[in-house]
């Protein structure tokens, strides 16, 4: 007999001891220490008197760990393949200046998407061939500096941008390393805002003819109306002296499961390969397949391990050339959610709380808890972006209370400030209390904003029994700082 609420998720079930850690929603070295949440050793109160909250803690070890894991597993995968395959750490998730550093000492590479990424990873030292350089409308600055520090691939988007990268590295009297970002139609099963790789969205270059054309999807023309995107773009790549057109890349999407989508677009690419080589007499050398590998944000994500997505991929890449009698390009991928987002965890500190009675078709209404946190939507825009689901803990202290549904919402001046929409939380949980949000690594503290003028919060990375800052956090005076007062004569 259970006391689950009927407002509850049908995936969410209800605790048999609600102080227990889904262990597979943290990270490796985060333990209930006694009674409070402890990470690398250190208890989340004591980080909490330290660093104030709201604050970010990511586990060095882990994250790290979790770097080595997807280096180990995918050159192992395809050591006969193609020799291994290069890792590039996805900074859209999560970068800083320390961050980039962890990323170079485990041996991956780093894929920027903007002047300012470039900036972090330069100020850490990444060499320049070990850097990507992606985004759908770059400017002339930010493709001059990738030129300028030799970056070891620029992902071009468009055919315009394909000139535009042309003539800039001509001017300069050097080569440009090129990728050729691509479209190949494939629907991932993940939020409309994340699927990136199917025909109507701002990214890539399409393999479907144009339209109107019979041309099939990747149909390799040298030219004209009836030609794909795609495959203009290599005709006019081959055709530049000042580009070095190192191969093709795609991207279907983000917090993916399943492996159809992985499978098919890897398919796609190939026989795309196979057909540039038929029509250019021409192997390009490299074939990247992006990342968007999911974690487990909740009991209901059943991510699939680093060796288990290798093996499937090189499987499919190894038979795919096989058949087309194509050689097996270098293989590339950019995991960065699958890295540092269960590395982290936000920890908050509870205020006002309620409980509310929710009407219910055909039964009698229903409690729901709130528990307000001194952070929210300004610190994690997930939920309210992509409807993303979280889990919580009482992190502070362990309850002998009754297991409630409740609801942690921010302090933002929004209705749709919530940072996990349910959760079992101990019924006595109230002011004053740490609050500990687990998977909080990728794309929350990269998409924080000021909203509400809140500062942004600190980054504190743990690492065997010590903690250091390694992002300070906002403070009042840097947020003047950019305003501009009035002068008086």
């Amino acid at each position: 007999m259970t006391n689950d609420s009927p407002l509850a998720p049908g995936w969410l079930s209800y605790p048999d001891d609600v102080n227990r850690l889904n262990t597979a929603l943290w990270a490796r070295d985060v333990a209930r220490d006694g009674d409070e949440l402890s990470i690398g050793g250190l208890n989340v109160g004591a980080l909490a008197e330290q660093f104030g909250t709201p604050l970010f803690v990511v586990s060095e070890n882990d994250f790290r760990a979790r770097a080595r894991s997807f280096k180990d597993a995918f050159n192992a995968a395809f050591a006969d393949l193609c020799g291994g395959v290069d890792i590039y750490y996805a900074g859209k998730s999560f970068l800083c200046t320390e961050i980039a550093h962890w990323v170079a000492e485990e041996g991956l590479r780093l894929d920027t998407c903007s002047g300012g990424e470039l900036a972090i990873a330069m100020r850490a030292g990444i060499p320049g061939e070990h850097l990507g350089l992606h985004g759908n409308n770059k400017s002339d600055a930010e493709l001059g500096r990738a030129l300028d520090v030799n970056v070891g691939r620029i992902v071009v988007d468009s055919l315009p941008e394909l000139e535009r990268v042309a003539a800039l590295a001509g001017a300069r009297g050097t080569t440009a390393n090129v990728m050729l970002r691509l479209t190949p139609g494939v629907h991932a099963s993940t939020h409309e805002f994340i699927a990136t790789a199917h025909e109507d969205q701002k990214f890539g270059l399409s393999l479907a003819g144009a339209a109107g054309s019979s041309s099939p999807a990747g149909s390799v023309a040298a030219s004209g109306d009836h030609a794909s995107p795609a495959a203009q773009a290599v005709a006019a790549a081959l055709a530049h002296e000042s580009i070095n057109l190192l191969g093709v890349h795609c991207h279907i999407g983000s917090q993916i499961f399943e492996s159809e989508g992985f499978e098919l677009a890897a398919r796609r690419l190939l026989a795309f390969l196979a057909q540039v080589r038929d029509r250019h007499g021409v192997e390009l050398p490299e074939l990247d397949l992006g990342g968007g590998y999911g974690i487990a944000y909740t009991e209901a994500d059943k991510p699939r391990p680093p060796a288990e997505i290798a093996t499937a991929m090189a499987d499919v890449v190894g038979s795919t050339c096989a058949l087309l009698g194509l050689r097996v390009p270098r293989i590339s991928i950019e995991p960065g959610r699958a890295i540092v987002g269960s590395t982290t965890f936000t920890l908050y500190t509870a205020g006002t709380t309620k409980s509310v009675r929710v009407d219910v078709d055909g039964a009698d209404s229903q409690p729901r808890r709130y528990v307000s946190v001194d952070g929210g939507m300004s610190d994690n825009p997930r939920p309210v972006l992509y409807d993303a689901d979280y889990s919580a803990v009482l992190a502070s202290r362990a309850s002998a209370a009754t297991p409630v549904l409740s609801r942690v919402v921010g302090m933002h001046c929004e209705s749709g400030d919530i940072v996990v929409r349910d959760v079992y939380l101990p019924e006595d949980t109230d002011a004053g209390d740490l609050v500990a949000v687990p998977g909080t690594g990728a794309y929350c503290w990269a998409l924080s904003s000021n909203y509400n003028w809140v500062a942004r919060p600190p980054v504190v990375a743990v690492r065997d029994g010590s903690a250091r800052l390694i992002v300070r956090g906002e403070t009042e005076d840097d947020i003047l700082a950019r305003d501009i007062p009035r002068t008086t004569n």
